[in-house]
């Protein structure tokens, strides 16, 4: 365990706590941490300070930090943000190992909140430092509540394995109530709030290294270093610990703007997409799932299959379950005859009872054959996770419907989740309480299992290029077209046979020499999109190119557009399909690839997916997996197939092109490129990038 994380132990096992500004009034705001770690049962010692007051809570009062008996492991600093900064400079001149501020008015606050956020950070020197604008944290597990959330009021609130990182301090205090109320248990919570120090990658890597997490809940409005994300993030996924992430912020406020199309085509909320993806994160897309997703994975069961059964008292309810599963592309089959077999015989039926969803209702939902029939669906090599819907008949014997399914659940690890079909809170908390995750809505049971699936490794990094020759005098800018074919030829991304002319004459030869129908295009390092200008002419020949340079160089002039470096006369391309292949850096995360259908319509068509660099090996044919033009490639209905692994390849020459000019490359996109027929490569058509300094 690295230094930094062997002093956030103190967060969550500390021997003595300080509470600075501490309140006599248990229901002023100042008042509830010592309050709380006496009813939640802290067992160390207790060091209120308030110069006003001889003691709180039965406990002695000191008048200062500098009066404390020794120095507290952790210190909760209680006190408003003109005063918050001196008591945080003398714990750590005491030797205090963990501060946590609560003040607001920091870097929320503007230019000023800034500036004191820096110097509450100066003053911590190399004490560790939660929040400020921070709730707090706690570990419910041993009875530890650094904090003044009103949630903590509360006499039973439920434990568990779920750990909760939050960059706010009402998400944290909202999570906790609502699993409280739905039988969901907790383990350690905290809220980073303005991150002045301790951020959401802190606490992730810490809770994948604890022995009592078991799914790890984070709540983010921003990520301040995506390396360190990505680091506890697989530390996280390496110690078999999901880590489910909601993202605050994703309505799209429209594409940065940028030269090429990627850059429109990249908004913020994808690239967060896939950086969680290439974590291996589950993404919340609710907030609801933010509570329902760990309350289904504390569970430690994987589905290892799509194939649901559903056992039903009510038709209605089983159908509704149903639906929602093939939404979301898990089957509900039907059953083998031996499970079939099993089933009729419960239920005294002479055929084998096959259907899926199982609907018991003839047989009076007794309790006895509601688990002997939970136990053969979960023992059915033909099923892979059961859900069981408890009717309103459970209403008048909840205890006797949850001790069938908990049943049901000793004798299989497969998922078994329940569907409270009625308005029943109670019946949801009692089998949240008993270890089965219990939901009150078809479409929630359905976004649990999906999620539940179970995923395979996260690749190991792209190996990168070491015989690349990258010239030392690129320019800066934008790159006129040849220019940007020859960077991308040194990585292996070739395109279609060109020259480079200047005049109608070169022209013709040039079309002469590749014979065939040619293409003409302006190279220009100021027109990034010849085509919106006139800048480019498609099956053209020997006969016609010449005039069509002509028509080319006075239509452009006539815009007062710059003049151009030259024009290329390219071989047509034919028989391939169209597709992008582009390279930006996001302002927050980072590099990333991005492939998608391609040609003049790749904005409008949206089929695009997008990595973070750096690339793991299987990133990019996943990313091919993932476009809805994916059966064109392959050869739909009869056609012919393309090269994948070319276009495979070329992603990945893309990729280590971007890792191997660094901040230097800002943009580069080939589109078209061309995927041709199975066995005859890709070829770029139109190459654009732009180079920093």
């Amino acid at each position: 365990m690295t230094q930094q994380n062997s002093a956030l132990d103190a967060l969550w096992m500390p021997e003595s706590v300080a509470v600075v500004g501490a309140s006599a009034d248990p229901n002023k705001t100042g008042g509830r941490p010592v309050n709380y770690l006496l009813k939640h049962g802290f067992q160390g010692k207790i060091w209120p300070i308030n110069p006003r007051a001889d003691e709180i809570e039965g406990l002695p009062c000191f008048a200062s930090v500098a009066d404390l008996p020794g120095a507290p492991d952790v210190a909760i600093v209680l006190l408003g943000v003109e005063r918050a900064e001196a008591a945080v400079r003398d714990l750590a001149a005491k030797g205090c190992r963990v501060a946590i501020v609560l003040a607001s008015g920091y870097g929320e606050a503007g230019e000023e909140g800034r500036r004191r956020q820096e110097g509450l950070r100066a003053a911590a020197g190399d004490m560790r430092l939660l929040g400020p604008n921070t709730i707090g944290a706690m570990d419910l597990t041993r009875g530890i509540v650094l904090s003044a959330s009103g949630a903590l009021e509360g006499d039973n609130i439920p434990k568990g394995g779920i750990s909760v990182a939050s960059q706010s301090g009402g998400i944290l205090g909202a999570l906790l109530s609502r699993g409280a109320a739905r039988g969901i248990g907790f383990c350690k919570l905290a809220s980073t709030g303005n991150e002045a120090d301790i951020d959401i990658a802190d606490l992730i890597e810490a809770y994948a290294t604890d022995d009592t997490t078991t799914v790890i809940v984070a709540y983010i409005e921003g990520i301040r270093s995506v390396e360190k994300f990505r680091h506890a993030a697989l530390t996280a996924r390496s110690a078999g610990k999901p880590l489910v992430v909601y993202k605050v912020g994703r309505s799209e406020s429209g594409a940065r703007a940028a030269v090429s199309h990627t850059g429109a085509m990249a908004g913020e909320d994808r690239v967060y997409d896939a950086l969680f993806r290439q974590v291996g994160a589950i993404r919340a897309e609710t907030f609801s799932d933010l509570l329902d997703l760990p309350a289904m994975l504390a569970s430690k069961r994987e589905l290892p299959g799509k194939r649901i059964a559903i056992l039903t008292s009510t038709g209605g309810a089983g159908s509704l379950v149903a639906d929602n599963c093939g939404i979301l592309g898990l089957d509900v089959p039907e059953l083998d005859d031996r499970t079939g077999a099993v089933l009729a015989g419960l239920l005294g039926q002479d055929a084998p009872m096959t259907g899926n969803p199982v609907d018991v209702t003839l047989a009076g939902v007794e309790p006895a054959i509601m688990t002997a029939a939970t136990e053969a669906l979960l023992a059915s090599d033909g099923i892979d996770g059961v859900v069981v819907v408890v009717g309103s008949s459970a209403l008048a014997r909840p205890d006797v419907a949850v001790g069938a399914i908990r049943a049901g659940a000793a004798q299989s690890d497969k998922p078994l989740i329940a569907y409270v079909s009625p308005h029943a809170p109670h019946i949801v908390e009692l089998l949240n309480r008993e270890g089965v995750p219990a939901f009150a809505a078809p479409e929630t049971c359905a976004t649990v299992l999906k999620a539940a699936l179970r995923s395979g490794p996260v690749g190991a990094p792209l190996a990168l290029q070491d015989n690349v020759s990258v010239p030392d005098d690129l320019p800066v800018g934008t790159l006129n077209e040849a220019e940007a074919r020859a960077l991308f030829d040194a990585f292996g991304l070739s395109g279609a046979a060109s020259h480079v002319v200047r005049t109608a004459d070169e022209a013709i030869k040039a079309a002469r020499k590749l014979g065939g129908p040619v293409v003409l295009k302006v190279l220009s390092r100021e027109i990034a999109h010849k085509s919106d200008v006139g800048g480019v002419r498609v099956g053209l020949s020997a006969d016609n190119v010449g005039a069509a340079l002509t028509e080319m160089a006075a239509t452009l002039a006539a815009r007062n557009l710059p003049e151009p470096e030259g024009y290329l006369v390219q071989a047509m391309l034919r028989g391939g399909m169209e597709m992008i292949l582009g390279f930006r850096h996001d302002p927050q995360l980072g590099p990333l690839v991005l492939l998608g259908a391609g040609g003049v319509q790749a904005e409008l068509s949206g089929d695009s997916t997008l990595r973070l660099l750096p690339l793991a090996e299987g990133d990019a044919r996943a990313m091919v997996d993932e476009l809805r033009v994916k059966p064109l490639l392959d050869g739909y209905r009869g056609g012919p197939a393309h090269d994948v692994d070319a276009l495979v390849a070329a992603i990945e020459a893309l990729a280590r092109m971007g890792a191997a000019l660094g901040a230097r490359l800002q943009e580069a996109e080939i589109n078209p490129l061309f995927v041709m027929q199975d066995g005859q490569g890709v070829a770029a058509a139109d190459g654009l990038i732009v180079l920093a300094d």
